[in-house]
């Protein structure tokens, strides 16, 4: 089965400064689509954009990537949950499965997964893939959103 891409949004941006309104359309977009799929070379700027859609949920405690943990768990200011995965260091599929991956996936609650190619077959059949494209000699980064 092959996945069809559709182009939601492409945006660039030239400073931190344009993260927050990167932020915000990414946000627009995961009100109907929960899972959010992080793609991009390491340095990317994955964490750095999850840092600011939490911010922008009310997110009061610290946000940082759970590299060892797998999933860091946080509470939105709506008292919502949010589920953070980093799939970097994992050595197999199964590793995910042990903490119960596809339970977050089908909690209806926010999830946002960094290196999902590390998991291509517990990845459910609908989400937001958001691929970030670093900036080449200080230039400007890339964010495009599809919807698949």
């Amino acid at each position: 089965m092959h996945n069809t891409l559709v182009e939601k949004a492409r945006i660039e941006m030239s400073s931190l400064a344009d993260l927050p309104a990167a932020a915000s359309v990414l946000l627009e977009h995961a009100q109907k689509e929960p899972i959010i799929l992080f793609e991009g070379p390491m340095g990317a700027g994955k964490t750095t954009l999850i840092k600011e859609l939490c911010h922008l949920m009310g997110v009061k405690e610290n946000v940082s990537s759970p590299t060892f943990a797998l999933v860091n768990e946080y509470e939105a200011a709506d008292r919502k949950l949010i589920y953070h995965f980093d799939f970097y260091r994992i050595r197999d599929e199964r590793e995910a499965l042990d903490i119960g991956v596809t339970e977050y996936f089908d909690s209806g609650n926010l999830c946002l997964i960094e290196w999902p190619s590390l998991i291509p077959n517990l990845l459910p059949d609908h989400y937001l893939l958001v691929t970030l494209q670093p900036a080449e000699h200080g230039e400007v980064r890339t964010m495009t959103i599809n919807k698949v």
